[in-house]
Protein backbone atom coordinates (compact mmCIF):
# COMPACT_ATOMS: atom_id res chain seq x y z
CA UNK A 1 0.00 0.00 0.00
CA UNK A 2 1.11 3.11 -1.05
CA UNK A 3 2.72 5.40 1.99
CA UNK A 4 2.60 9.38 1.35
CA UNK A 5 5.74 11.46 1.67
CA UNK A 6 3.57 14.80 2.36
CA UNK A 7 2.15 15.37 5.65
CA UNK A 8 -1.47 14.15 6.32
CA UNK A 9 -4.25 13.27 8.30
CA UNK A 10 -6.95 10.62 7.19
CA UNK A 11 -10.08 10.12 9.13
CA UNK A 12 -10.27 6.12 9.74
CA UNK A 13 -13.37 6.37 12.56
CA UNK A 14 -15.60 8.89 14.12
CA UNK A 15 -16.73 11.27 11.45
CA UNK A 16 -19.89 11.44 10.94
CA UNK A 17 -20.52 9.25 13.95
CA UNK A 18 -20.32 9.26 17.97
CA UNK A 19 -17.81 5.91 17.84
CA UNK A 20 -14.84 4.17 16.41
CA UNK A 21 -12.37 6.87 16.79
CA UNK A 22 -9.31 6.54 14.63
CA UNK A 23 -7.06 9.48 13.11
CA UNK A 24 -4.00 7.98 10.87
CA UNK A 25 -1.15 10.95 10.43
CA UNK A 26 1.67 9.90 7.70
CA UNK A 27 5.06 11.77 7.47
CA UNK A 28 8.03 10.64 4.89
CA UNK A 29 6.85 7.40 4.59
CA UNK A 30 6.02 7.31 8.30
CA UNK A 31 2.31 6.01 10.04
CA UNK A 32 0.85 7.11 13.68
CA UNK A 33 -2.66 6.38 14.90
CA UNK A 34 -3.95 8.28 17.35
CA UNK A 35 -7.31 6.04 19.06
CA UNK A 36 -8.34 2.64 17.78
CA UNK A 37 -11.34 2.37 18.77
CA UNK A 38 -14.43 0.01 18.47
CA UNK A 39 -17.38 1.03 15.97
CA UNK A 40 -20.77 0.82 17.98
CA UNK A 41 -24.58 1.26 16.98
CA UNK A 42 -25.96 1.16 14.11
CA UNK A 43 -25.23 -2.37 12.22
CA UNK A 44 -23.63 -0.69 8.99
CA UNK A 45 -20.92 1.02 11.66
CA UNK A 46 -20.30 -2.15 13.83
CA UNK A 47 -19.55 -3.96 10.43
CA UNK A 48 -16.48 -1.72 9.62
CA UNK A 49 -15.22 -3.77 12.86
CA UNK A 50 -15.06 -6.65 10.79
CA UNK A 51 -13.72 -5.13 7.21
CA UNK A 52 -10.23 -5.16 6.57
CA UNK A 53 -8.34 -2.09 8.11
CA UNK A 54 -8.12 0.62 6.09
CA UNK A 55 -4.21 0.37 6.21
CA UNK A 56 -2.14 -2.70 6.58
CA UNK A 57 -1.59 -2.81 10.59
CA UNK A 58 2.43 -3.83 10.37
CA UNK A 59 2.50 -0.42 8.39
CA UNK A 60 1.77 1.75 11.37
CA UNK A 61 4.14 2.53 13.77
CA UNK A 62 3.11 4.29 16.86
CA UNK A 63 -0.64 4.63 18.59
CA UNK A 64 -1.51 7.16 20.56
CA UNK A 65 -4.45 6.82 22.86
CA UNK A 66 -6.55 9.44 24.81
CA UNK A 67 -8.05 7.32 26.32
CA UNK A 68 -9.22 3.59 27.92
CA UNK A 69 -13.11 3.71 26.41
CA UNK A 70 -14.08 1.27 24.15
CA UNK A 71 -14.71 3.83 21.40
CA UNK A 72 -11.37 4.76 21.41
CA UNK A 73 -9.08 1.63 22.41
CA UNK A 74 -11.23 -1.35 21.59
CA UNK A 75 -9.63 -1.99 18.06
CA UNK A 76 -6.13 -2.67 19.61
CA UNK A 77 -6.47 -6.33 20.18
CA UNK A 78 -7.21 -6.94 16.53
CA UNK A 79 -4.87 -4.18 15.34
CA UNK A 80 -1.95 -6.20 17.24
CA UNK A 81 -3.45 -9.96 16.13
CA UNK A 82 -3.75 -8.61 12.47
CA UNK A 83 0.28 -7.69 12.67
CA UNK A 84 0.82 -4.10 14.42
CA UNK A 85 4.09 -4.51 15.87
CA UNK A 86 4.70 -0.75 17.53
CA UNK A 87 3.62 0.92 20.57
CA UNK A 88 0.73 1.79 21.73
CA UNK A 89 1.74 4.75 23.90
CA UNK A 90 -0.94 6.53 27.01
CA UNK A 91 -1.17 8.22 29.91
CA UNK A 92 -0.52 5.32 33.22
CA UNK A 93 -4.12 5.62 34.26
CA UNK A 94 -5.16 4.83 30.58
CA UNK A 95 -2.64 1.39 30.91
CA UNK A 96 -4.24 0.51 33.89
CA UNK A 97 -7.70 0.94 32.54
CA UNK A 98 -7.12 -0.53 29.59
CA UNK A 99 -5.88 -3.61 31.21
CA UNK A 100 -9.38 -3.97 32.61
CA UNK A 101 -11.62 -3.07 29.41
CA UNK A 102 -9.95 -4.73 26.64
CA UNK A 103 -9.56 -8.24 27.78
CA UNK A 104 -13.26 -7.83 29.58
CA UNK A 105 -14.22 -6.91 25.82
CA UNK A 106 -12.69 -10.14 24.35
CA UNK A 107 -14.15 -12.21 26.90
CA UNK A 108 -17.54 -10.56 26.26
CA UNK A 109 -17.38 -11.36 22.26
CA UNK A 110 -16.18 -14.72 23.25
CA UNK A 111 -19.27 -14.94 25.38
CA UNK A 112 -21.76 -13.38 22.84
CA UNK A 113 -20.56 -15.93 20.58
CA UNK A 114 -20.85 -18.69 22.35
CA UNK A 115 -24.18 -18.09 23.20
CA UNK A 116 -25.42 -16.80 19.45
CA UNK A 117 -23.90 -20.16 18.69
CA UNK A 118 -26.01 -22.68 21.56
CA UNK A 119 -29.10 -20.79 20.62
CA UNK A 120 -29.09 -20.33 17.34
CA UNK A 121 -30.08 -16.83 16.71
CA UNK A 122 -27.11 -15.57 14.57
CA UNK A 123 -27.57 -15.59 11.16
CA UNK A 124 -23.97 -17.19 10.69
CA UNK A 125 -23.50 -21.03 11.02
CA UNK A 126 -20.60 -20.61 13.50
CA UNK A 127 -20.24 -17.14 14.74
CA UNK A 128 -16.72 -16.05 15.69
CA UNK A 129 -15.77 -12.81 18.11
CA UNK A 130 -14.31 -9.90 16.61
CA UNK A 131 -10.98 -10.91 19.05
CA UNK A 132 -10.76 -13.19 21.99
CA UNK A 133 -9.53 -12.57 25.72
CA UNK A 134 -6.36 -14.24 24.73
CA UNK A 135 -5.99 -11.28 21.62
CA UNK A 136 -6.84 -8.59 24.46
CA UNK A 137 -4.24 -10.54 26.99
CA UNK A 138 -1.61 -10.36 24.22
CA UNK A 139 -2.52 -6.42 22.96
CA UNK A 140 -1.73 -5.76 26.65
CA UNK A 141 2.50 -5.90 26.03
CA UNK A 142 2.17 -3.39 23.65
CA UNK A 143 0.80 -0.41 25.46
CA UNK A 144 3.85 1.71 27.12
CA UNK A 145 3.06 4.62 29.16
CA UNK A 146 4.35 8.49 29.34
CA UNK A 147 3.10 11.45 31.77
CA UNK A 148 1.03 14.20 31.03
CA UNK A 149 2.47 17.81 30.27
CA UNK A 150 6.17 16.96 28.82
CA UNK A 151 7.15 16.03 25.23
CA UNK A 152 8.03 12.67 23.94
CA UNK A 153 8.78 11.15 20.32
CA UNK A 154 5.85 9.30 18.43
CA UNK A 155 7.51 8.54 15.63
CA UNK A 156 10.04 9.80 12.80
CA UNK A 157 9.24 13.57 12.81
CA UNK A 158 6.34 13.40 15.18
CA UNK A 159 6.70 14.83 18.64
CA UNK A 160 3.79 14.50 21.03
CA UNK A 161 2.20 15.40 24.19
CA UNK A 162 -0.66 14.62 26.89
CA UNK A 163 -2.37 17.03 28.26
CA UNK A 164 -5.26 16.79 30.50
CA UNK A 165 -9.03 16.40 29.19
CA UNK A 166 -11.25 15.97 32.34
CA UNK A 167 -13.88 12.90 30.95
CA UNK A 168 -12.15 10.23 32.51
CA UNK A 169 -8.90 8.68 34.90
CA UNK A 170 -6.21 9.09 32.53
CA UNK A 171 -8.30 10.92 29.67
CA UNK A 172 -5.88 12.81 27.66
CA UNK A 173 -5.96 15.83 24.75
CA UNK A 174 -3.09 15.31 21.87
CA UNK A 175 -0.93 17.48 20.82
CA UNK A 176 1.28 16.38 18.13
CA UNK A 177 3.53 18.35 16.08
CA UNK A 178 4.65 17.31 12.31
CA UNK A 179 6.89 18.54 10.10
CA UNK A 180 6.18 21.94 11.75
CA UNK A 181 2.55 21.77 11.78
CA UNK A 182 0.92 21.71 15.18
CA UNK A 183 -2.38 19.17 15.23
CA UNK A 184 -4.49 19.52 18.20
CA UNK A 185 -6.71 16.56 19.18
CA UNK A 186 -8.88 16.86 21.98
CA UNK A 187 -9.81 13.18 23.06
CA UNK A 188 -13.42 13.38 25.05
CA UNK A 189 -13.32 16.50 26.89
CA UNK A 190 -14.73 16.41 30.37
CA UNK A 191 -17.04 18.88 31.88
CA UNK A 192 -15.91 22.22 33.92
CA UNK A 193 -17.84 21.11 37.08
CA UNK A 194 -17.61 17.55 36.72
CA UNK A 195 -18.59 15.99 39.83
CA UNK A 196 -15.09 13.50 40.22
CA UNK A 197 -12.56 14.55 37.67
CA UNK A 198 -10.62 17.62 37.49
CA UNK A 199 -11.87 19.64 34.47
CA UNK A 200 -9.53 20.05 31.11
CA UNK A 201 -6.75 22.32 30.31
CA UNK A 202 -7.62 25.00 28.14
CA UNK A 203 -7.14 24.86 24.58
CA UNK A 204 -3.84 26.98 23.81
CA UNK A 205 -3.15 26.83 20.34
CA UNK A 206 -3.29 24.42 17.02
CA UNK A 207 -2.58 24.86 13.21
CA UNK A 208 -5.67 22.27 12.83
CA UNK A 209 -7.71 21.33 15.68
CA UNK A 210 -9.53 17.87 16.08
CA UNK A 211 -12.43 18.01 18.14
CA UNK A 212 -15.16 16.00 19.37
CA UNK A 213 -18.80 16.88 19.24
CA UNK A 214 -21.04 14.18 20.72
CA UNK A 215 -23.06 17.03 22.72
CA UNK A 216 -22.36 19.63 19.99
CA UNK A 217 -26.44 20.14 19.48
CA UNK A 218 -27.13 20.74 22.98
CA UNK A 219 -26.76 22.31 26.75
CA UNK A 220 -26.56 20.02 29.74
CA UNK A 221 -29.13 20.98 31.95
CA UNK A 222 -28.35 23.02 34.97
CA UNK A 223 -29.24 20.84 37.43
CA UNK A 224 -27.40 19.29 40.02
CA UNK A 225 -26.86 15.34 39.42
CA UNK A 226 -28.22 14.66 43.16
CA UNK A 227 -31.61 16.41 42.88
CA UNK A 228 -32.49 14.50 39.81
CA UNK A 229 -31.18 11.50 41.32
CA UNK A 230 -32.91 11.31 44.37
CA UNK A 231 -36.91 11.71 43.44
CA UNK A 232 -36.15 8.97 41.20
CA UNK A 233 -34.89 6.95 43.91
CA UNK A 234 -37.20 7.36 46.12
CA UNK A 235 -40.41 7.47 43.94
CA UNK A 236 -39.22 3.61 42.97
CA UNK A 237 -38.33 2.73 46.44
CA UNK A 238 -41.57 3.47 47.78
CA UNK A 239 -43.67 1.02 45.04
CA UNK A 240 -40.90 -1.74 46.12
CA UNK A 241 -39.27 -1.54 42.73
CA UNK A 242 -35.86 -2.27 41.60
CA UNK A 243 -33.90 0.46 39.71
CA UNK A 244 -31.63 -1.25 37.27
CA UNK A 245 -28.79 1.52 36.12
CA UNK A 246 -26.57 0.63 33.03
CA UNK A 247 -23.40 2.24 33.54
CA UNK A 248 -19.87 2.68 31.72
CA UNK A 249 -18.36 0.20 34.74
CA UNK A 250 -15.14 2.80 33.74
CA UNK A 251 -16.07 6.55 35.36
CA UNK A 252 -19.71 6.53 35.10
CA UNK A 253 -20.35 3.49 37.87
CA UNK A 254 -17.82 5.78 40.17
CA UNK A 255 -19.91 8.66 39.83
CA UNK A 256 -23.51 7.11 40.33
CA UNK A 257 -22.06 5.46 43.77
CA UNK A 258 -20.71 8.62 44.80
CA UNK A 259 -24.05 10.50 44.51
CA UNK A 260 -26.26 7.43 45.97
CA UNK A 261 -23.41 7.71 49.24
CA UNK A 262 -23.98 11.32 49.35
CA UNK A 263 -27.91 10.82 49.21
CA UNK A 264 -28.16 8.29 52.06
CA UNK A 265 -25.36 9.83 54.46
CA UNK A 266 -27.77 13.39 54.13
CA UNK A 267 -31.18 11.11 54.50
CA UNK A 268 -32.53 12.13 51.09
CA UNK A 269 -33.20 8.53 50.18
CA UNK A 270 -33.80 5.73 51.95
CA UNK A 271 -30.70 3.11 52.62
CA UNK A 272 -31.65 0.63 49.69
CA UNK A 273 -29.58 -2.58 49.39
CA UNK A 274 -27.21 -0.97 46.47
CA UNK A 275 -25.09 -3.98 44.43
CA UNK A 276 -22.79 -3.01 42.13
CA UNK A 277 -22.77 -5.92 38.99
CA UNK A 278 -19.45 -5.45 37.31
CA UNK A 279 -16.02 -6.79 38.09
CA UNK A 280 -14.51 -4.23 35.92
CA UNK A 281 -16.49 -1.48 37.57
CA UNK A 282 -15.12 -2.62 40.94
CA UNK A 283 -11.68 -3.19 39.76
CA UNK A 284 -12.01 0.47 38.36
CA UNK A 285 -13.28 1.78 41.79
CA UNK A 286 -9.67 0.82 43.17
CA UNK A 287 -8.15 2.28 40.37
CA UNK A 288 -9.65 5.53 41.08
CA UNK A 289 -8.10 5.50 45.03
CA UNK A 290 -4.75 4.82 43.08
CA UNK A 291 -4.99 7.75 40.85
CA UNK A 292 -6.33 10.17 43.31
CA UNK A 293 -4.38 13.46 42.24
CA UNK A 294 -6.51 13.64 38.73
CA UNK A 295 -10.20 13.62 40.61
CA UNK A 296 -11.49 15.86 42.84
CA UNK A 297 -13.23 13.76 45.62
CA UNK A 298 -11.49 13.46 48.65
CA UNK A 299 -10.34 10.41 50.71
CA UNK A 300 -13.24 10.15 52.68
CA UNK A 301 -16.19 10.10 50.25
CA UNK A 302 -13.48 7.55 47.93
CA UNK A 303 -14.49 5.17 50.82
CA UNK A 304 -17.88 5.67 50.84
CA UNK A 305 -18.16 5.15 47.02
CA UNK A 306 -16.20 1.98 47.20
CA UNK A 307 -18.03 0.76 50.52
CA UNK A 308 -21.73 1.91 49.37
CA UNK A 309 -22.36 -1.01 47.44
CA UNK A 310 -22.11 -4.89 47.82
CA UNK A 311 -19.70 -5.95 45.16
CA UNK A 312 -21.28 -8.87 42.68
CA UNK A 313 -17.73 -10.15 40.83
CA UNK A 314 -19.26 -14.27 40.39
CA UNK A 315 -21.54 -14.74 37.67
CA UNK A 316 -23.43 -17.69 40.00
CA UNK A 317 -23.84 -13.89 42.40
CA UNK A 318 -25.42 -12.27 39.50
CA UNK A 319 -27.70 -14.90 38.29
CA UNK A 320 -29.07 -14.68 41.99
CA UNK A 321 -29.45 -10.81 42.08
CA UNK A 322 -32.33 -11.74 39.34
CA UNK A 323 -34.77 -13.78 42.24
CA UNK A 324 -34.46 -10.87 44.58
CA UNK A 325 -37.38 -8.69 45.25
CA UNK A 326 -37.39 -4.67 45.28
CA UNK A 327 -36.61 -2.12 46.59
CA UNK A 328 -32.87 -2.36 45.53
CA UNK A 329 -30.66 -0.42 43.60
CA UNK A 330 -28.60 -2.58 40.46
CA UNK A 331 -25.81 -0.68 38.90
CA UNK A 332 -24.02 -2.59 36.07
CA UNK A 333 -22.63 -2.51 32.76
CA UNK A 334 -22.77 -1.58 30.03
CA UNK A 335 -23.81 1.55 29.85
CA UNK A 336 -25.48 1.91 26.06
CA UNK A 337 -27.54 -1.77 26.91
CA UNK A 338 -24.86 -3.16 24.24
CA UNK A 339 -24.11 -6.34 26.16
CA UNK A 340 -22.87 -7.65 29.61
CA UNK A 341 -24.38 -8.56 32.82
CA UNK A 342 -26.92 -5.61 32.98
CA UNK A 343 -29.25 -7.35 29.37
CA UNK A 344 -29.75 -10.59 32.15
CA UNK A 345 -30.67 -8.14 34.57
CA UNK A 346 -33.38 -6.12 32.05
CA UNK A 347 -34.72 -9.43 30.93
CA UNK A 348 -35.58 -10.16 34.74
CA UNK A 349 -37.30 -6.36 35.65
CA UNK A 350 -37.52 -4.64 32.38
CA UNK A 351 -41.23 -6.31 32.43
CA UNK A 352 -42.23 -4.54 35.66
CA UNK A 353 -43.78 -1.62 35.80
CA UNK A 354 -43.26 -0.85 39.59
CA UNK A 355 -39.32 -1.18 38.30
CA UNK A 356 -37.57 1.42 36.82
CA UNK A 357 -34.53 1.38 34.19
CA UNK A 358 -31.91 4.85 34.63
CA UNK A 359 -29.81 6.13 31.52
CA UNK A 360 -27.29 7.54 32.67
CA UNK A 361 -25.12 8.84 30.17
CA UNK A 362 -25.18 9.26 26.22
CA UNK A 363 -26.62 6.99 24.13
CA UNK A 364 -25.27 6.21 20.68
CA UNK A 365 -27.77 6.25 17.75
CA UNK A 366 -28.67 2.23 17.05
CA UNK A 367 -28.06 1.10 20.72
CA UNK A 368 -30.12 -0.81 23.16
CA UNK A 369 -29.90 2.46 25.41
CA UNK A 370 -30.82 4.70 21.99
CA UNK A 371 -34.35 2.75 21.57
CA UNK A 372 -35.14 3.04 25.12
CA UNK A 373 -34.47 6.76 25.51
CA UNK A 374 -36.50 6.85 22.24
CA UNK A 375 -39.89 5.09 24.10
CA UNK A 376 -39.04 1.52 22.61
CA UNK A 377 -41.45 -1.17 24.65
CA UNK A 378 -39.24 -3.75 24.04
CA UNK A 379 -35.81 -4.79 23.14
CA UNK A 380 -34.28 -7.68 21.12
CA UNK A 381 -32.15 -9.67 23.79
CA UNK A 382 -30.51 -12.91 23.33
CA UNK A 383 -32.78 -13.53 19.99
CA UNK A 384 -35.64 -12.59 21.58
CA UNK A 385 -38.24 -9.82 21.75
CA UNK A 386 -38.23 -8.54 25.82
CA UNK A 387 -41.05 -6.34 26.90
CA UNK A 388 -40.26 -3.28 28.63
CA UNK A 389 -42.86 -2.24 31.15
CA UNK A 390 -40.73 -0.15 33.81
CA UNK A 391 -40.16 3.33 34.28
CA UNK A 392 -37.25 4.88 31.77
CA UNK A 393 -35.93 7.67 33.10
CA UNK A 394 -33.30 9.85 30.89
CA UNK A 395 -30.42 11.24 33.69
CA UNK A 396 -29.65 14.38 31.66
CA UNK A 397 -26.79 15.61 34.24
CA UNK A 398 -24.42 12.85 34.78
CA UNK A 399 -22.59 13.29 31.17
CA UNK A 400 -18.93 13.05 31.02
CA UNK A 401 -18.95 15.35 27.76
CA UNK A 402 -18.41 18.74 27.70
CA UNK A 403 -21.60 20.27 26.05
CA UNK A 404 -21.88 22.91 23.25
CA UNK A 405 -21.31 26.05 25.31
CA UNK A 406 -18.40 24.50 27.72
CA UNK A 407 -16.42 23.30 24.08
CA UNK A 408 -17.14 26.57 22.99
CA UNK A 409 -15.58 28.00 26.10
CA UNK A 410 -12.67 26.12 25.23
CA UNK A 411 -11.83 26.85 22.23
CA UNK A 412 -12.34 30.35 23.04
CA UNK A 413 -8.86 30.59 25.24
CA UNK A 414 -6.51 29.39 22.39
CA UNK A 415 -4.49 32.14 21.82
CA UNK A 416 -4.63 32.08 18.04
CA UNK A 417 -7.96 30.45 15.44
CA UNK A 418 -6.87 27.12 14.07
CA UNK A 419 -6.21 27.56 10.58
CA UNK A 420 -9.27 24.51 10.49
CA UNK A 421 -10.99 22.81 12.66
CA UNK A 422 -12.47 19.29 11.88
CA UNK A 423 -15.57 18.29 14.00
CA UNK A 424 -15.61 14.37 14.75
CA UNK A 425 -17.10 11.94 17.10
CA UNK A 426 -20.59 13.29 16.71
CA UNK A 427 -24.09 12.30 15.03
CA UNK A 428 -24.57 14.11 12.21
CA UNK A 429 -26.69 16.67 13.72
CA UNK A 430 -24.22 16.94 16.97
CA UNK A 431 -21.70 17.95 14.59
CA UNK A 432 -23.08 20.19 12.08
CA UNK A 433 -24.55 22.27 14.58
CA UNK A 434 -21.46 22.81 16.39
CA UNK A 435 -19.87 23.59 13.06
CA UNK A 436 -22.63 26.27 12.61
CA UNK A 437 -21.65 28.37 15.78
CA UNK A 438 -17.89 27.90 15.38
CA UNK A 439 -18.35 29.77 12.43
CA UNK A 440 -20.50 32.56 13.61
CA UNK A 441 -19.42 32.99 17.22
CA UNK A 442 -15.43 32.62 16.89
CA UNK A 443 -15.09 33.28 13.09
CA UNK A 444 -13.44 30.01 12.62
CA UNK A 445 -13.18 27.73 9.98
CA UNK A 446 -14.55 24.62 10.73
CA UNK A 447 -16.23 21.35 8.91
CA UNK A 448 -17.53 18.00 8.69
CA UNK A 449 -15.13 15.63 7.95
CA UNK A 450 -16.36 12.25 5.62
CA UNK A 451 -15.52 9.03 6.97
CA UNK A 452 -12.09 7.76 5.30
CA UNK A 453 -11.62 11.54 4.16
CA UNK A 454 -7.23 12.34 3.61
CA UNK A 455 -5.94 15.94 4.47
CA UNK A 456 -2.80 17.51 3.07
CA UNK A 457 -1.60 18.84 6.14
CA UNK A 458 0.40 21.21 3.96
CA UNK A 459 -2.59 22.86 2.79
CA UNK A 460 -5.45 21.75 5.31
CA UNK A 461 -9.71 22.42 3.96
Amino acid sequence: MKRHSSPSLQFLGAAGTVTGSRYLLETDGHRVLIDCGLFQGYKQLRDRNRAAFPVPPETIDTVLLTHAHLDHSGYIPALVRNGFRGKVICTPATAELCSLLLPDSGYLQEEEARYARRKGYSKHANPTPLYTLEDAKASLEHISTHGFDDDFQAGHSIRARFLHAGHLLGAAQISVDIAGTTLHFSGDLGRPQDPLMRPSVPLHEADVLVCESTYGNRRHPRIDAEAELAPVIRRVAGRGGVIVIPAFAVGRAQGILLHIARLVQRGDIPALPVFLNSPMAIDATDIYHRFHDEHHVSLEECRAMHSIATLVRSVDESKALNLRRGPMIIVSASGMLTGGRVLHHLQAFGSDARNAILLSGFQAGGTRGAALAAGADHLRMFGHDVPIRAEVVQLESFSGHADADEILNWMRQARRAPRITYLTHGEPDAADTLRGRINRELGWQARVPEHLERIDLERPA
